[in-house]
């Protein structure tokens, strides 16, 4: 475990007598408000050596944005492309171990932050770091997830968010970013946090639990196409893993794509939940998730058909244990990765395909197929193939009174 002086709390550490200025420093930026604003600190305060970077999981944030802020303020910018690893290596696990927070909605940045992470310590060893910044505040679960996960990674510098122990008003960092000629944020009244998996909106103006709404326009996966007529759409798993969509066969990436917008058509997979911070207290969040509502059911579809009863019992309290891991920053830990096995265990056998109607904010199946079904196609028939395969229990079978019956 780290020492608690080798963490970075506040901005008050953000000066060369706490961070090495000799050493590049890797940060963590969105392209948001808030990364944003920590690169103009970092400056101000005589940092010269300083790596933003931005890992694409299919968030809304342009490229272009992020290399204007970069040479706004001075940053050398790196981008990785990691959308296949995020659907590979953390999507597709938490697809099969049907990863949903207390029965409200699935998980989303619980997946992103261990990949960012690790993408950042492979960065910082390339160029020297010492140094890794994110910008996570306390009411964030983020915080506790990144700071998990760097410490499991064994990054050994210093780490953390300046923003834990000293949170900036908003209008504060809309003021000193436009000052700087980066007004565009000016106009978001909500956070919000993207990738190919989940749009999540939280604070803002959604901080109430008790008088909230997302505006409309600012949904793009589940706007509801009111001429669009029902369809119907096949999803295919092969060993745990979706493999194609109305029979055709791309990537994982490509295929959560097109399932986020044709189910998001029919105004499918809007989410609201909340979730605990480290000390209990909750607060909102909201997402929209289409292709997540339809793959996570279908997955549990295939189980049902493929597994018995007792298996998917046990697997469904492993699946708690494997989100309350990721979900606490635990993503690299044994515990978590003991369930992942558990998991991997029981999809080798789910290969098959379901059939669902979409039409008008609905999803109904239309078909379940498996390669090695448990279902009955005929209940009658079976019925009477047990009736005649147990017909001699009645020409043999004693009485109370000890007389053998007849059939």
């Amino acid at each position: 475990m780290h020492a608690q002086a080798q963490k970075v709390r506040s901005f008050r550490q953000l000066t060369p007598g706490s961070l090495d200025a000799s050493r590049p420093i890797v940060t963590l930026f969105s392209g948001g408000l808030d990364s944003s604003y920590l690169l103009l600190r970092l400056r101000d305060a005589g940092f010269r050596n300083v790596h933003a970077l931005s890992v694409d999981l299919g968030e809304d944030e342009t490229t272009e944005d992020k290399q204007f802020i970069a040479k706004k303020l001075g940053v050398d910018l790196h981008i990785i492309d990691g959308r296949q690893t995020f659907a590979r290596e953390f999507v597709g696990p938490a697809i099969a171990s049907q990863a949903v927070y207390l029965d409200t909605h699935p998980v989303s940045s619980t997946l992103s932050r261990p990949l960012i992470a690790r993408y950042a310590t492979e960065l910082a060893g390339e160029l020297g770091a010492r140094t890794i910044l994110h910008t996570a505040n306390r009411s964030q679960n983020t915080l506790r997830r990144l700071n998990g996960a760097l410490t499991l990674l064994g990054f050994s510098g210093q780490f953390g968010s300046p923003y834990e122990l000293d949170p900036v008003d908003r209008s504060r960092k809309i003021a000193e970013l436009g000052r700087e000629g980066i007004t565009h944020m000016s106009e978001r009244v909500v956070s919000c946090d993207s990738n190919l998996w989940c749009r999540e909106f939280e604070s803002g103006t959604l901080d109430d639990p008790e008088n909230h709404a997302v505006p409309e326009d600012m949904y793009l996966w589940t706007k509801r196409d009111a001429e669009r007529e029902a369809e119907i759409v096949d999803i295919t798993f092969r060993r745990g893993v979706l493999v194609e969509v109305n029979g055709v066969s791309h990537s994982l990436v490509s295929l959560i794509d097109e399932l986020n917008l044709r189910v998001g058509a029919h105004g499918i997979g809007r989410y609201s939940g909340l979730e605990h911070l480290d000390n209990g207290e909750k607060v909102l969040e909201l997402r929209e998730m289409p292709a997540a509502h339809l793959l996570l059911r279908t997955f549990r579809h295939l189980e049902s058909a493929t597994l018995q009863a007792e298996t998917i019992r046990e697997k469904m309290r492993v699946e708690q244990i494997w989100v309350r891991e990721a979900l606490e920053g635990r993503w690299f830990g044994e515990l978590r990765t003991a369930a992942q096995a558990f998991v991997d265990a029981c999809s080798l056998r789910v290969s098959g395909t379901v059939r669902w109607r979409l039409h008008e904010g609905s999803a109904e199946t239309r078909a379940i197929r498996v390669q090695d079904p448990l279902y009955l196609r005929n209940r009658e028939e079976w019925e009477s193939g047990l009736i005649s395969l147990d017909s001699s229990y009645y020409d043999y079978a004693p009485t109370r009174a000890g007389v053998t019956r007849s059939a």
